[in-house]
Parts: C-alpha cells; structure tokens; sequence
C-alpha cells in the first residue's frame, strides 16, 4: 500500500510564503514523478510543478518565477516552495506521483488527500 502525506498548508498573508512536502511510503519500488496540482473552489483540478526522478522539472505559467518545486530522492519527499502568493493560489494542492511498486510491475498514479493553502489578508 502506497501513501502520499502531505503537510505546509495553512493561511499566510498576500505576498507571503509557504513550504508544501510530500512524502511517499509504502511499497514503493522506483519513483517516476512527483509533482503539485490543485483545485480552487468551483474550478478542476490543475497541475501546478511536476519533477521527474532525473530532475527535469515543468511548472505551470502562473507558478514560474514565484514557486520552486525540489525533491530528496533518498526520502521519497518532494516540496514545492510557493513566494509572493496571492489570493488566486488560495486551493487546496495535492501530492501527485507516478511509481511502481516492485520490478516488473506496471507504474500507477498516486494521489495525497491534499492540504488546504488560503492567501488572505
């Protein structure tokens, strides 16, 4: 059984900052991608930073110059540093990886239980 637990969210103020991470535990043989979407009130699902097990990394126009996102491939965490917030990053973001459980197994998506971020003065 793989899980992905995130943890950072919480309310910061226009401007401000915060520090997403996820880490993935269970069975898990090799990590492929990890990675950040997130879902505003009303609105889908949208992918925000994704990172790959060499380090190729993808952000989302809106995130580029203001998040970061890393990864600690030894701890199976991935973090995704968010500056200079505004109120239009107020969702809640979720956790995404894509692994494989042991060798010779085919890769699944796994998907964290997401963690509220509120910009807001």
């Amino acid at each position: 059984q793989v899980q992905l637990v995130e943890s950072g969210g919480g309310l910061v103020q226009p401007g401000g900052s915060l520090r997403l991470s996820c880490v993935a535990s269970g069975s898990i043989f090799s990590i492929f991608r990890m990675g950040w979407y997130r879902q505003a009130p009303g609105k889908k699902r949208d992918w925000v930073a994704i990172i790959t097990s060499s380090g190729s990394i993808t952000y989302e126009d809106s995130a580029k110059g203001r998040f970061t996102i890393s990864r600690d491939n030894a701890k199976n965490t991935t973090y995704l540093q968010m500056d200079s917030l505004t109120p239009e990053d107020t969702a809640v973001y979720y956790c995404y990886s894509v692994l494989i459980e042991a060798m010779g197994r085919a890769p699944k998506n796994y998907w964290g239980q997401g963690t509220q971020v509120t910009v807001s003065s």
